[in-house]
């Protein structure tokens, strides 16, 4: 998640703090859930600075972070788009929906069964979790997240699912050279662009939706009116 102890801690207060804002500014309980997962990424990586500080290994603080990062978040994601998403994006979301649901549930089996290990690699925590068949779960868990995201219908949310996409990728390289985990960066960066999308949904509600060319939308009256 994060280069070190220190990074984990101040990163994940930062973006806790954007979450509770994002959640401050929510008027409607179906916005919640995504509003809320700033929260839940600063969270992690406030869970993570502990698993620094005990040098790893199997311990309650590398479980809670294998949980948050693993069934929570890939059941999470698409379930707080799919509350946000407009009708004519509902039907195609099913599809992430059912990935994260099935991904979600094999990877709880595997932490209800095997043990989960972190070890300190330099600058990077590798966390060890034995579950299969592990090329389809990868593939489960970016349908879910990233995939629900791209397909969302919503621009913004379009925005932060290609940001995660590219933001997960650069990550991954890092972290397998073991050079430094960024991830903290991403997770950052994609709080501040939900606080935006949170923000515009507040300001449509007050003043209401505004067309193309950034004017307000006619308020149609009579027997055609939706």
């Amino acid at each position: 998640m994060c280069w070190s102890a220190t990074a984990d801690l101040v990163a994940g207060s930062g973006v806790a703090a954007v979450g509770v804002a994002c959640v401050a500014l929510v008027r409607s309980g179906r916005e919640l859930p995504l509003a809320a997962l700033p929260l839940l990424l600063g969270a992690h990586q406030i869970v993570e600075s502990v698993v620094w500080h005990s040098g790893g290994g199997g311990g309650p603080a590398t479980v809670a972070w294998a949980v948050i990062a693993l069934p929570l978040l890939a059941m999470w994601v698409p379930a707080a788009v799919m509350c946000v998403a407009p009708p004519r994006a509902r039907f195609r979301l099913l599809v992430p929906l059912a990935a994260g649901g099935v991904t979600a549930a094999v990877l709880a089996r595997g932490l209800a069964t095997e043990p989960v290990t972190a070890e300190i690699r330099g600058h990077t925590v590798g966390y060890v979790l034995h579950v299969s068949p592990a090329p389809l779960l990868v593939a489960g868990y970016l349908l879910a997240t990233v995939g629900s995201l791209l397909l969302s219908g919503d621009r913004r949310l379009l925005v932060l699912g290609m940001l995660v996409a590219v933001g997960a990728t650069v990550c991954w390289v890092l972290w397998r050279l073991e050079f430094v985990s960024t991830w903290c960066a991403v997770a950052a960066l994609c709080s501040v662009v939900l606080f935006g999308w949170v923000r515009a949904r507040a300001h449509d509600d007050v003043v209401g939706p505004r067309d193309r060319a950034g004017g307000p939308v006619p308020y149609r009256t009579g027997p055609d009116r939706p």
